[in-house]
C-alpha cells in the first residue's frame, strides 16, 4: 500500500458522517443535559436521593452521545485520483482486490489482506459504493 495520500493523486470528495446521524445525536445530548440540570435542580429542592440517581443517569447518557459524537469524527473517507483512504487504509484502486456492499457498509479488501469497513453512517454510502466498484471493475 502506499505510504502517504500524495501518491494517490488529487482530492476528488471527502464524505463524513451523514447529517442525519450527526442530528440524531444532538437531539440526545440536548433531551439528556436538559433533564440532567432538570434532576438537579429537583434533587435541590426536595433533597430526595432519587433524583441524583437519575440526574447522574442522565450525565452518563450525555458523555456517552459526546464521546461517540466525537469517534464518529474520525469516519472520513477520502476519493483521490487513484485511490480511497479511510482511517488507516489507504489504497489505490490497483490495489483493492474486491468490495462488497451489505447492510451496516462497504468492506474493502486489499491484495494485500489488509480490510477495512466503510461504516454505514458514511454521507452517499449508495454513491460512494457504486463509485468504489466502477473504479475496481476497471
Amino acid at each position: 500500500m502506499p505510504e502517504t495520500p500524495q501518491n494517490l493523486g488529487k482530492l476528488i470528495s471527502v464524505h463524513g458522517t451523514s447529517p442525519a446521524f450527526l442530528q440524531r445525536a444532538a437531539i440526545v445530548a440536548i433531551l439528556s443535559f436538559f433533564f440532567f440540570l432538570t434532576m438537579l435542580i429537583a434533587f435541590y429542592i426536595r433533597q430526595q436521593f432519587g433524583y441524583f440517581v437519575l440526574s447522574s443517569a442522565f450525565l452518563a447518557v450525555y458523555l456517552f452521545t459526546m464521546i461517540g459524537w466525537w469517534m464518529q469524527k474520525r469516519n472520513v473517507v477520502s476519493i483521490y485520483e487513484n485511490g480511497i483512504t479511510h482511517r488507516k487504509f489507504i489504497a489505490s484502486w490497483d490495489e483493492i482486490e474486491s468490495s462488497s456492499r451489505y447492510d451496516q457498509g462497504i468492506r474493502l479488501i486489499s491484495r494485500s489482506g489488509f480490510e477495512t469497513v466503510l461504516p454505514g453512517s458514511i454521507n452517499n454510502i449508495e454513491q460512494l459504493a457504486v463509485f468504489i466498484s466502477s473504479k475496481i471493475q476497471h
